[in-house]
Protein backbone atom coordinates (compact mmCIF):
# COMPACT_ATOMS: atom_id res chain seq x y z
CA UNK A 1 0.00 0.00 0.00
CA UNK A 2 2.80 2.42 0.93
CA UNK A 3 4.65 1.55 -2.28
CA UNK A 4 1.54 2.37 -4.32
CA UNK A 5 1.18 5.74 -2.60
CA UNK A 6 4.84 6.51 -3.15
CA UNK A 7 4.55 5.64 -6.84
CA UNK A 8 1.43 7.79 -7.17
CA UNK A 9 3.08 10.77 -5.44
CA UNK A 10 6.21 10.40 -7.58
CA UNK A 11 4.18 10.17 -10.79
CA UNK A 12 2.12 13.22 -9.79
CA UNK A 13 5.22 15.23 -8.93
CA UNK A 14 6.86 14.38 -12.25
CA UNK A 15 3.69 15.24 -14.13
CA UNK A 16 3.35 18.62 -12.43
CA UNK A 17 7.04 19.38 -12.93
CA UNK A 18 6.92 18.57 -16.63
CA UNK A 19 3.78 20.64 -17.21
CA UNK A 20 5.04 23.73 -15.43
CA UNK A 21 8.39 24.07 -17.14
CA UNK A 22 8.61 26.44 -20.05
CA UNK A 23 11.24 26.54 -22.71
CA UNK A 24 13.27 29.71 -23.00
CA UNK A 25 12.75 31.58 -26.22
CA UNK A 26 15.18 34.04 -27.68
CA UNK A 27 13.54 37.19 -28.98
CA UNK A 28 15.89 40.01 -29.75
CA UNK A 29 14.85 43.63 -30.01
CA UNK A 30 15.51 43.55 -33.75
CA UNK A 31 13.24 40.52 -34.23
CA UNK A 32 10.44 42.14 -32.23
CA UNK A 33 10.72 45.39 -34.18
CA UNK A 34 10.73 43.49 -37.47
CA UNK A 35 7.60 41.59 -36.48
CA UNK A 36 5.82 44.75 -35.37
CA UNK A 37 6.72 46.51 -38.61
CA UNK A 38 5.44 43.62 -40.72
CA UNK A 39 2.09 43.50 -38.90
CA UNK A 40 1.34 47.17 -39.54
CA UNK A 41 0.51 46.68 -43.19
CA UNK A 42 -2.14 44.08 -42.44
CA UNK A 43 -3.92 46.12 -39.79
CA UNK A 44 -4.51 49.04 -42.11
CA UNK A 45 -5.88 47.29 -45.18
CA UNK A 46 -8.19 49.67 -46.99
CA UNK A 47 -7.22 52.77 -44.98
CA UNK A 48 -6.16 55.45 -47.41
CA UNK A 49 -6.40 58.53 -45.21
CA UNK A 50 -9.21 59.96 -47.33
CA UNK A 51 -11.71 59.98 -44.47
CA UNK A 52 -11.35 61.08 -40.88
CA UNK A 53 -11.85 57.48 -39.70
CA UNK A 54 -9.06 56.24 -42.00
CA UNK A 55 -6.74 58.94 -40.72
CA UNK A 56 -7.53 58.01 -37.11
CA UNK A 57 -6.61 54.37 -37.84
CA UNK A 58 -3.33 55.47 -39.37
CA UNK A 59 -2.52 57.88 -36.53
CA UNK A 60 -3.33 55.28 -33.85
CA UNK A 61 -1.10 52.73 -35.55
CA UNK A 62 1.75 55.20 -35.98
CA UNK A 63 1.46 56.33 -32.36
CA UNK A 64 1.70 52.72 -31.19
CA UNK A 65 4.72 52.01 -33.38
CA UNK A 66 6.48 55.15 -32.29
CA UNK A 67 5.68 54.44 -28.64
CA UNK A 68 7.01 50.89 -28.96
CA UNK A 69 10.07 52.22 -30.78
CA UNK A 70 9.44 49.94 -33.73
CA UNK A 71 9.89 52.97 -35.97
CA UNK A 72 12.88 55.22 -35.84
CA UNK A 73 12.66 58.77 -34.50
CA UNK A 74 13.06 60.05 -38.05
CA UNK A 75 10.13 57.95 -39.34
CA UNK A 76 7.90 59.19 -36.53
CA UNK A 77 8.91 62.79 -37.19
CA UNK A 78 8.24 62.37 -40.91
CA UNK A 79 4.70 61.17 -40.17
CA UNK A 80 4.10 64.10 -37.83
CA UNK A 81 5.32 66.55 -40.47
CA UNK A 82 3.11 64.98 -43.14
CA UNK A 83 0.03 65.44 -41.01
Amino acid sequence: MKLTRLAFVAASALSVASCTQTAQVSASKVQLQSTARSIVGTSLIGARGKTARDQEKIDDTVAGLCGARAWTVEECAAHDEAR
